[in-house]
């Protein structure tokens, strides 16, 4: 009897709790999606509805950022700040703003074009509840136009019903992981762990390493994180030389080369070029450290850097090859 009294006052307990914390979640959600709602509109009515050179608003979104991110924090990018300026401009009235999405629902959806397919997916993630993730499967499947391109009612359904196929819903906790939420609350966001003790001693080491060297290296900090679009990505150390006036970004690959990371690696340094870069800064530089079967390989990213001196000044100030080689291989043989 006493288990069973037990057992009855245990769910009710997590009854009450639970919608506590759905409430709260949501509230918080449709406290986040007014307050950006708002900024688009105030930065919209400032540049005049739209009334103003493209460069001049451009200049202005990147000042305006660089203002906002000192006290407001890194959620201020001007990709951000421009998400923000479109969620506006495509839902002007603010009660067709469902709180059913997140931040991170909208600005995938602000990625589509056309007015009716994105009115479509839209609905589907408010009436099929897709979790974030969901709502980018259906949009790399293209759902819209497969659906468009079937014919006859039955394939329609056909191809609507295979579309459910790994469907993940979400829940309301799901919303508060989202970084943006981090920001907004001005919550500590934990950074991702790295995943071997290998790769975080030869975080360690390179950081003491290059702030050894006196070179003119200030430390900023690991896993630095970079949002594009509605993804986010991290960077394993980043240092800032007051010497060369440019930041140096490095990313530490467990295992061989490959051709993806130099690519991911300039996209890194084409976001701190323009979010992150004041106008005395330079171009950053990248380095790609990576540990293959026999062998270390390192590459420098300089593409882009068009300023000569700077790049034929940079071997005095950032060690050079051999160097990095032979400090990647003391933690390798320390660790054996």
């Amino acid at each position: 009897m006493l288990e069973k009294t037990n057992g009855k006052m245990i769910e009710d307990i997590k009854d009450v709790i639970i919608s506590s914390r759905n409430k709260v979640t949501y509230e918080v959600n449709k406290t986040m999606l007014l307050a950006y709602w708002n900024v688009g509109r105030i930065i919209v009515e400032n540049e005049q509805n739209g009334n103003i050179k493209a460069e001049y608003g451009k200049q202005v979104m990147k000042e305006l950022s660089k203002e906002l991110r000192k006290t407001l924090g890194s959620g201020f990018s001007v990709s951000n700040l421009q998400y923000m300026r479109r969620f506006y401009l495509k839902y002007q009235k603010q009660q067709t703003l469902s709180v059913k999405l997140s931040w991170s629902h909208y600005c995938e959806l602000l990625s589509i074009e056309n007015d009716d397919e994105r009115s479509f997916y839209e609905k589907e993630c408010i009436s099929s509840n897709w979790s974030v993730r969901e709502l980018k499967r259906q949009l790399e499947t293209s759902l819209f136009e497969r659906l468009l391109l079937s014919e006859g009612k039955d394939n329609r359904k056909k191809v609507y019903e295979l579309s459910k196929e790994g469907q993940t819903l979400n829940t309301p906790e799901d919303i508060l992981k989202e970084p943006y939420v981090f920001e907004f609350l001005e919550i500590k966001e934990k950074k991702p762990t790295l995943e071997k003790d290998l790769e975080r001693k030869l975080v360690k080491h390179m950081e003491e390493f290059l702030l050894e060297l006196g070179k003119g290296f200030m430390f900023v900090g690991t896993q630095q994180r970079i949002t594009l679009g509605n993804t986010h990505y991290y960077v394993d150390m980043v240092f800032y030389n007051k010497i060369l006036k440019c930041y140096v970004l490095i990313d530490l690959k467990i295992g061989k080369m490959k051709p993806e990371y130099a690519g991911q690696m300039n996209m890194y340094l084409n976001y701190y070029n323009e979010e992150i870069n004041d106008k005395y800064d330079n171009k950053p530089i990248g380095i790609i450290l990576c540990k293959g079967k026999k062998d270390v390989a390192l590459e420098y990213a300089l593409g882009g850097l068009s300023n000569n001196i700077f790049a034929s000044t940079y071997t005095y100030y950032i060690p050079n090859r051999e160097q990095l080689i032979s400090e990647v291989k003391k933690v390798l043989e320390s660790s054996k």
